[in-house]
């Protein structure tokens, strides 16, 4: 019998959804467009660059058929920016604004052909493309520690200072669940806790720890509720056993 599994999604199924991210490659040889189930791919000509989901770039990385250009946010600059952002006293309380989000889109749509016709706004993880259209730099898309974990271990040879960004996505990422754990405290109050710019995986690992808190809260609500009922009960209880020796002992005088 299979186990039931836990609600949202697991960090491994997070990282394989960021694999249909689209990332720029600067190819070597020619290829034509390939058919996918996201559509036609564009033809690489070397050697202007081109945007091909992350999982084709990697292959075509290891076949050493393309280099993949390091994107915007994921430079010395921009995680140092990034960085000092998040440790800075004076937003110690918000996460870094992630890449403004595109116009909004008029369906019907061929590319969004399950959403019903009007005009929406789409924002992450519903966005097609959220790593190169509308990445920046001193922002970190949706799946900012997928793309940079996959980057650094398959095209490390294609950043300039590879050392140097791992270690500013390892102080980020802890800086950044660092401030995730101070939040939880709110929700002891019956708060709520803003989250805006946290990324996919951070969401998944933080996912399970969250719903044990809260629940465990709201076990702890109903057994304080259950607690300030049964005192009432006996207080009322005593308060009537009272009147009635009262009324006794009156009655023998």
């Amino acid at each position: 019998m299979a186990l039931p599994l836990p609600p949202g999604l697991t960090p491994a199924e997070t990282g394989f959804l960021c694999e249909t991210e689209l990332v720029t490659v600067i190819p070597r040889q020619r290829l034509e467009s390939l058919e996918l189930l996201g559509g036609p791919t564009q033809p690489l000509n070397p050697p202007f660059p081109t945007p091909l989901p992350l999982w084709l770039a990697l292959l075509l990385k290891k076949q050493r058929r393309a280099n993949i250009q390091p994107p915007a946010w994921l430079t010395l600059s921009s995680l140092r920016t990034i960085l000092d952002f998040e440790t800075d006293d004076r937003t110690a309380a918000v996460f870094s604004p992630p890449p403004a989000l595109p116009q909004p889109t008029t369906i019907p749509d061929p590319d969004l052909p399950y959403l019903s016709p009007g005009t929406v706004e789409l924002s992450t993880p519903f966005l097609k493309d959220t790593h190169t259209t509308s990445a920046q730099e001193g922002a970190l898309p949706y799946h900012w520690l997928e793309l940079a974990s996959l980057l650094l271990a398959s095209a490390a040879d294609d950043f300039p200072d590879a050392d140097a960004i791992r270690i500013l996505i390892r102080d980020l990422r802890e800086v950044r669940m660092s401030k995730l754990r101070k939040g939880f405290k709110v929700l002891e109050g019956g708060a709520g806790l803003k989250i805006n710019g946290v990324g996919g995986l951070e969401v998944a690992e933080v996912r399970g720890f969250v719903g044990g808190v809260v629940d465990g809260l709201r076990r702890l609500g109903r057994a304080r509720e259950e607690m300030r009922r049964e005192r009432e009960e006996e207080g009322g209880d005593t308060g009537g056993v009272a009147d009635e020796d009262g009324s006794e002992d009156e009655m023998g005088l």
